[in-house]
């Protein structure tokens, strides 16, 4: 199907010499161009502190892409080439009002008055940005123009400061005008969760707790810390990962069949399945959540340093770097059904992926037979990253006279039957960003209710009462998390074996 071109707009970033902008953002919006789905009255204004002017920019980005991995493929791309001419720069402090008046005259003068603000700033930028834009009347729409934000996370540091950063944008600007970005949301493997789920009677007619057992989400990186300590000392892997990441793909699993696919039918059901989110009390949230920090050691050939010896981050600090939690979905679909989620740095592997367990078979006809080993439970493991694709395991009966069953693996992957090229995942969220599409982004009652369910475990560490333990570089997270499930009879998934059984296959 043929995807329309966007309407013209001008895309203002502040923050535009950061890395957000140079690693992902300009990488995405050349793909867009190059597959013709943004046009040439696309224009890029971009806001930094930095001294320079158009030329700077212009020549800061085209610096970076020739250095990147892919040979500068996108540096020396005709899409690059195209949209380096309409890329304008504005140097100064945006906390003050002349940004904002210099802004207003580009806009002005624009072809269409359509804007989009992208706010690839700290955190704490987020209100006051807001307010500068509304003060200015940048963020009325008027004459058919539109006027949209984007905002980064993390949005909100616990329940109270993202109702907050909520209430103070809300106070300015329409939710329908508000884009909460998570790019977890922009890769294809994640978007076809929903297509999987609701276009395919075998398997939404499994999907609840009559025939599914349990349910893991993983989100595991190799890299640590590196010189983001103060960032990550402040923040922990919870807050860092679970409320945004973790639990838009738990959303996706969880949520009702939506009367359309319409933005904010998807969005409603959504925040149906956060809100359902079990909210833990102090001792049950001691008990259904474990957290680790990686000690010093080797990954991969190459020295760690564990984090409380790191780059600013303090030696007694008792910020996690790894967390396991068990969490429920109190609705009559998943009655029971507990979902595992765990997210580290330092681990085994980098591997994002869903793991859906069905339950056993009701009955033994296998009893009487030759079987050496226990009948394997189905399972559907969701593989987000890296290596996109789904895999559907089975058990069948191996070749032989004896009735013996062996578990195979009928796996997809995406790299094997489409070009997917590299995307950075950015493009979809900025594609929908322009034509006013917000299925992809998150709304304030979603925010709110991720939020309000971590809000627990946040409290009873808060108090001190237990540190983070330890864990090796390398490992699947520290010994506590494998407690965690198996006190329930249960193990988690391997990691990395749905990239690793492609790489095998490749071979």
């Amino acid at each position: 199907m043929d995807v329309a071109p966007t309407p013209p707009v001008t895309l203002v970033i502040f923050g535009a010499t950061g890395d957000l902008t140079r690693r992902l953002l300009v990488p995405a919006i050349i793909n867009l161009t190059q597959s013709g789905m943004v046009g040439d009255d696309l224009h890029i204004l971009g806001i930094g502190i930095d001294a320079g002017d158009d030329a700077m920019l212009v020549d800061h980005l085209d610096s970076f892409l020739a250095g990147m991995d892919d040979g500068g493929a996108h540096q020396k791309s005709d899409g690059w080439q195209r949209l380096k001419k309409r890329i304008a720069y504005i140097s100064g402090d945006f906390t003050k009002d002349d940004i904002f008046l210099q802004i207003a005259e580009r806009l002005k003068a624009s072809q269409s008055g359509n804007a989009a603000f992208y706010f690839a700033v700290p955190p704490q930028f987020f209100g006051p940005l807001v307010d500068k834009l509304a003060e200015h009347g940048l963020t009325k729409e008027s004459d058919g123009c539109f006027r949209r934000i984007a905002i980064e996370k993390p949005f909100g540091t616990d329940l109270a400061s993202a109702r907050a950063l909520n209430a103070e944008i809300l106070s300015r600007v329409a939710e329908s005008q508000v884009y909460r970005l998570d790019h977890f949301l922009g890769k294809e493997t994640v978007q076809n969760i929903l297509t999987a789920r609701f276009a395919n009677m075998m398997i939404e007619s499994l999907w609840n707790n009559n025939y599914i057992d349990h349910v893991q989400i993983t989100a595991a990186e190799t890299v640590d810390v590196g010189m983001r300590g103060k960032f990550y000392d402040a923040t922990g892997a919870l807050r860092d990962m679970v409320p945004n990441h973790l639990f838009q793909l738990l959303a996706m699993i969880a949520m009702e069949a939506p009367n359309d696919f319409g933005a904010e039918a998807i969005r409603s059901e959504k925040s149906k399945a956060l809100s359902a989110l079990r909210i833990y009390t102090p001792e049950e949230a001691e008990t259904h959540a474990v957290r680790g920090a990686y000690t010093g050691g080797t990954l991969n050939g190459n020295p760690i340093t564990a984090f409380r010896d790191s780059k600013d981050v303090s030696p007694d600090s008792d910020t996690e770097t790894f967390v396991a939690l068990k969490l429920y979905v109190d609705t009559w679909r998943w009655a029971g059904v507990p979902f595992y989620l765990r997210t580290g740095k330092a681990m085994t592997a980098r591997d994002t992926e869903i793991v859906v367990t069905f339950r056993q078979v009701p009955f033994a006809q296998f009893r009487e037979t030759d079987i050496k080993r226990s009948l394997p439970p189905n399972r559907m493991v969701i593989q987000v990253q890296p290596d996109e694709g789904l895999s559907v395991e089975l058990s069948i009966k191996s070749p032989g006279l004896s009735v013996d069953t062996v578990p195979v693996s009928l796996d997809f992957r995406y790299a094997d039957m489409f070009d997917i090229g590299k995307m950075t995942g950015y493009e979809s969220l900025l594609y929908d960003l322009f034509i006013g599409d917000q299925t992809l982004f998150q709304r304030a009652d979603g925010i709110e209710a991720g939020w309000a369910a971590v809000q627990p475990f946040l409290d009873v560490w808060a108090s001190g009462a237990k540190r983070p333990d330890p864990y090796a570089p390398g490992s699947m997270g520290p010994a506590c998390a494998d407690d965690l499930i198996q006190q329930d009879g249960r193990q988690w998934h391997a990691l990395g074996v749905l990239t690793h059984n492609h790489k095998k296959q490749a071979e």
